[in-house]
């Protein structure tokens, strides 16, 4: 078995079609072991205190750990199964354990504390200094009991992690409503033929309608019947909750929720910290939760004009246009729609039918290939479902790195948009090999129908751009310590620059004409459609601001002010008084799927998306300074941007990189300027 176990083979790239769920336990033990007696070795009394000995026994075991590891908790996410979800949650807990023993091991401690800086280049002192930090963090300086409670909450942690993503993701799968023909008036067509199909996979007649997003958003944008709107909102806001209809109460997240946050306060006052929010900050580039409050506070106040105006023309646009003097929350999205056609002359369904996901991808790699001075081209991979493209990047012929592309949704896929890493740039300490990094980009976008290509929203290319601008972070690292290069040592409230930076470039001229072809006659999008586009580029800019500072500041005081022994719904509903210019209804249960926070990294860290806009926006602003008359970006600049921010990767501290690029600190204007909020 432990001979042709292909999670044992780090020869090359994950075996995805060989891997099966009993291949799981023997491969973690094997290799949980082989790091256990690495550990013992370098931690031995006569095992030197040398940066590349310690990473030649120990970084090499636990590498190959993380990527076997790491290969199990990608299926899980992209291609759950009873039978695979029963072998990551049986070793779920062995593998918490070796990690949070391994970062709280004062033996190691002491060793890492033990090397002399002056040996170390400047890659290896910035990983030496993270190092000795994140010892602190992981209880490495704790005793006794406190040690022990301390690892007994990072695996109950995990475990709860794990199950409020199951429910999330269970409860999003189990949903379904077979709605009539009738019923779908005003929808696109193509999403009614994907909808029929359905529906007939499963011998039925109608349309299935799933809270899938290329699902959910269309019929909420679209559908003009107010009744299955709200048919669908309701389903939607009440996942994975005690409002949830029915059977679907048995996936309800809120003692999840407490627990979680139960267990993260005690963990903060263990580590000698008021709350965990001061945790969180310890390694990012906001110094204090405070100073991240004030940031939040700061930016609602200048958005708020913008908002209440927004909304006022929506109230003013349902009364006077569509009839309704009371607009309910599954209303607003059909507003809105109806309001971007009315004012721009234009709908989300025209625009999707010119981005065909072919010619959205080249377009996309003909910008990076230019930008970035690489090529990228098609490569085979083993891969785990049909629909996974594979790629390579090169700069003059020599292998940059590899990533696959995932994008359609699927039952037992995990919903949203993320890039994962499956393997770091590594100069490695046993072969004195170079290893170049591979990423993971993932999506959901709707699939093909009718024999034509995917039609992707303006929306859904955005969201491409800003998973491959995270890949393109891992990827194009220069760094050769692991433990820095690409994404890993970023702070993580500057983790989405280089995601958000790319995002910029869905709105320029040079780029979408030459990624766009209408799904019939294959003509590129008119110059007039486009126009009309950047019209609308900041509509309701102002109330989807002040939605984010909701999420940020809900997760910020949850982590700092809120008692964990209370209900955490109140604190919402505060946050809303504070911020929010439209209230979702009473039953809505908006923490019960927030999965950035209880199940994605992001807790007391929701933040960094708008703080990290303010340094994408900075960043791209001089693209615009040197772009001069032409419209295609600048080379000159993609390579200093290149060279200062995305090469760095985590070598340095983030504000030095982005001071290597601007010559200056970031500031707010750029943002406020690219979302129509700056003052005139």
């Amino acid at each position: 078995m432990l001979m042709n176990n292909p999670l044992l083979d780090f020869a090359d790239l994950p075996a995805f079609d060989r891997i099966r769920p009993e291949h799981v336990a023997p491969a973690i033990d094997t290799l949980l072991q082989a790091s256990e007696a690495a550990l013992e070795r370098v931690t031995a009394a006569d095992f030197p205190a040398d940066w590349t000995a310690i990473a030649r026994e120990l970084d090499v075991s636990t590498e190959q750990l993380g990527r076997a590891w790491g290969a199990v908790s990608h299926l899980n996410s992209v291609a759950d199964t009873p039978e695979l979800r029963a072998a990551y949650n049986e070793a779920l807990p062995r593998v918490t354990e070796f990690w949070t023993r391994l970062g709280a091991d004062e033996r190691l401690y002491a060793k890492y504390k033990a090397i002399d800086p002056a040996t170390l280049n400047a890659e290896q002192r910035q990983a030496h200094s993270n190092a000795l930090r994140n010892f602190v963090l992981g209880g490495a300086e704790l005793t006794g009991a406190a040690k022990e409670r301390y690892a007994a909450i990072q695996e109950r942690q995990a475990e709860l992690s794990q199950k409020f993503s199951e429910h999330t993701l269970d409860a999003t799968d189990a949903w379904a409503y077979y709605a009539s023909a009738g019923e779908l008036e005003g929808v696109p067509a193509d999403v009614q033929e994907a909808t029929r199909a359905a529906a007939e996979a499963e011998g039925k007649s109608g349309h299935k309608l799933t809270l899938k997003m290329p699902c959910y958003l269309p019929v909420m944008q679209f559908a003009r019947s107010s009744e299955l709107r709200h048919k669908l909102y309701r389903a939607y806001v009440t996942r994975a909750s005690d409002q949830a209809e029915g059977e679907g109460q048995k996936f309800d997240n809120g003692a999840l929720i407490r627990e979680i946050l139960a267990l993260r306060q005690e963990e903060a006052q263990l580590l000698g910290y008021r709350n965990f929010g001061e945790v969180s900050v310890v390694p990012k580039m906001a110094e204090s939760p405070e100073q991240v409050v004030r940031f939040l506070r700061d930016l609602a106040v200048k958005a708020r004009p913008y908002a209440e105006r927004d909304v006022a023309d929506l109230r003013a646009f349902a009364r006077d246009e569509l009839g309704l003097t009371d607009p309910q929350a599954w209303d607003w999205p059909y507003i809105s729609e109806r309001l971007k056609e009315a004012r721009y002359a234009f709908s989300e369904q025209e625009v999707k039918e010119y981005f065909t996901a072919p010619r959205v991808i080249a377009g996309l790699f003909k910008i990076v290939e230019t930008l970035f001075e690489v090529s990228i081209q098609r490569d085979a991979a083993p891969v785990w479902h049909p629909a996974v493209e594979f790629y390579r990047i090169e700069r003059n012929g020599r292998l940059v790195g590899e990533f696959y592309l995932d994008q359609p949704a699927r039952a037992g896929k995990r919903g949203g948009a993320w890039m994962d890493d499956v393997r770091a740039r590594w100069l490695r300490p046993d072969n004195g090999q170079l290893q170049t990094p591979v990423a993971h980009m993932v999506c959901n976008f709707a699939e093909g129908v009718g024999g034509k290509p995917p039609l992707l929203t303006h929306d859904d290319v955005i969201t491409l751009f800003h998973e491959f601008g995270h890949g393109l972070h891992h990827l194009l690292t220069q760094v050769n310590e692991r433990d820095v290069s690409g994404i890993s040592g970023v702070e993580w409230d500057a983790v989405e620059l280089p995601s958000q930076f790319m995002e910029n470039f869905c709105w320029e001229w040079e780029v979408l004409r030459h990624m766009t072809a209408h799904v019939e006659t294959g003509d590129p999008l008119p110059r007039a459609l486009y126009d009309k586009l950047i019209a609308a580029k900041n509509f309701q800019s102002g109330m989807q601001t002040l939605r984010q500072i909701e999420f940020s500041l809900y997760d910020m005081l949850l982590h700092t002010e809120h008692d964990p022994a209370q209900d955490f719904l109140p604190l919402l509903d505060q946050v809303r008084d504070e911020v929010a210019v439209l209230r979702p209804p009473a039953w809505s249960r908006t923490p019960h799927t927030f999965s950035h926070i209880f199940a994605g990294g992001y807790a007391a860290g929701y933040y960094s998306y708008k703080w990290a806009e303010v340094l994408s926006a900075d960043a791209y602003a001089a693209f615009e300074e040197t772009a001069g008359n032409k419209d295609l970006p600048n080379v000159e600049t993609g390579r200093k941007y290149r060279q200062a921010i995305l090469e760095a990767g985590g070598s340095r501290p983030a504000l030095e990189s982005f001071k290597a690029f601007r010559g200056r600190e970031p500031n707010l204007d750029a943002l406020l300027r690219h979302q129509g909020m700056a003052r005139s």
